[in-house]
């Protein structure tokens, strides 16, 4: 079997059959398929699509690449988290401290930034100390001890996806659905839950710009997940706007900890209690979303939910003292207001040409392998909706460089106030 035989096969829009598939995988794992080979058939599979049989497939084998988690020995019914990904989206950090805090097992296995978007390790990194790498056997002692463990993908869990999912970032094919479907679960089904809640994002700064492509990507995680018997549910949420008020990794563990301190933004906070309300059903304690909601407000208003973020930072070897004093992260030189030209609403704020903005600043990556200034980042004063006066201030930019001309610029390009304008709605669509 040839590789080039199979990117060709794909490339004229034929199906590949599960011999090839493996022979694909295997060589992404054992190196032996060069990185210009899986490009192309990435590209392939990005313009012609797989069918539901290649995407299971192409699942079942990545997961297969790897060791399958097993978390028997953690008491009750695991639950984890996933999100398509978004500019400004941390719902991850406070959400699992607010469902592990009733008692619920939540095992974490994140991933980093893609392109505009942030990646829930990167934030986690922002904390002095924090370790997202630890052995398996530390991860599931942490969660049967603690209820919560946020970890990366250890070398052993779907490695043939951690190769594939770099090269995506950096060849313009992240927004696949049978990439992103096969990527998200065979991670997920590898991590051993029980249950997954998956956040769909749909808008200008999710990779399902459309609420059409979005529910085909929601539709296709979760009939992955019931296939191999996996509790699974979707729900789509808005990303034509940054999701609360910080972009970037400091400032978003400072808004995670806001959340978890009973503060921070309402739109944040609806999409956490949503989430957390089906995670909650999922896990047995109640059949009723709205009881699983208001236990969701209880954890957070009686401080469990902060002392359990907290307990997790220092399991991690991560300075926990973060809780109370966010000067412990990196902190940008400058903070640089951006005033509203005119007086109006704001009609608009394009989320990913403000993820890209924050990127440019050094807050996301270009490259595999960019270094990240976990300092920088847009904190935003005004959302979709809200009344602006003009010399107001819509945001402010922390930068490590003063001259921020081409940042502003972007910016400005991307935001637009009009006479009238209406906040979106923040969830869509929920597919059981």
């Amino acid at each position: 079997m040839r590789m080039i035989d199979i990117i060709d096969q794909k490339r004229n829009g034929k199906e590949l059959s599960e011999e090839q598939i493996q022979f694909f995988v295997d060589g992404v794992s054992d190196g032996s398929i060069p990185d210009y080979q899986i490009s192309s058939l990435l590209m392939a599979i990005y313009f012609q699509d797989m069918t539901d049989q290649e995407r299971a497939t192409l699942t079942m084998k990545m997961m297969e690449s790897g060791h399958h988690l097993d978390l028997s020995k953690i008491p009750g019914i695991k639950v984890d988290k996933h999100s398509t990904g978004g500019v400004g989206d941390k719902v991850s950090l406070p959400l699992a401290a607010i469902v592990a805090a009733l008692d619920i097992p939540v095992p974490m296995i994140s991933g980093r930034g893609l392109g505009h978007t942030g990646g829930t390790l990167d934030k986690l990194e922002a904390i002095p100390g924090y370790q997202v790498e630890i052995s398996e056997e530390e991860f599931i002692d942490q969660v049967a001890q603690e209820k919560l463990a946020i970890i990366g993908a250890t070398g052993n869990i779907a490695p043939a996806d951690k190769k594939i999912y770099a090269l995506r970032d950096v060849t313009d094919t992240v927004d696949s659905i049978p990439l992103i479907a096969s990527s998200i679960m065979s991670k997920k089904i590898a991590s051993g839950a029980d249950a997954l809640v998956i956040d769909v994002k749909t808008g200008s700064g999710a990779f399902m710009k459309t609420l059409e492509d979005s529910t085909r990507l929601a539709q296709a995680l979760v009939d992955i997940g019931k296939g191999v018997g996996l509790k699974c549910q979707a729900v789509i949420s808005d990303m034509n706007q940054p999701l609360g008020n910080k972009i970037g990794n400091s400032l978003e563990i400072e808004e995670s900890i806001d959340i978890l301190k009973d503060k921070g933004p309402k739109d944040l906070r609806e999409l956490i209690l949503t989430l957390g309300s089906y995670m909650v059903v999922m896990s047995g304690k109640t059949e009723d979303v709205n009881e699983a909601k208001v236990m969701l407000e209880e954890a957070i208003s009686s401080g469990k939910a902060l002392e359990r973020f907290k307990a997790m930072i220092k399991a991690q070897g991560g300075d926990e003292r973060v809780v109370d004093d966010y000067s412990i992260m990196p902190q940008a030189k400058y903070q640089i207001e951006l005033p509203a030209e005119k007086s109006g609403v704001l009609a608009k704020l394009t989320a990913d040409e403000i993820g890209i903005a924050s990127m440019l600043l050094g807050g996301g990556r270009q490259q595999a392998d960019d270094k990240l200034d976990y300092s920088v980042g847009i904190e935003l004063h005004k959302k979709i909706g809200d009344p602006v006066e003009a010399g107001e201030s819509l945001m402010t930019i922390y930068s490590n460089r003063q001259d921020i001309s081409d940042i502003e610029k972007l910016i400005r390009e991307n935001i637009e106030i009009a006479p009238a304008a209406t906040a979106p709605n923040m969830i869509y669509k929920i597919i059981e």
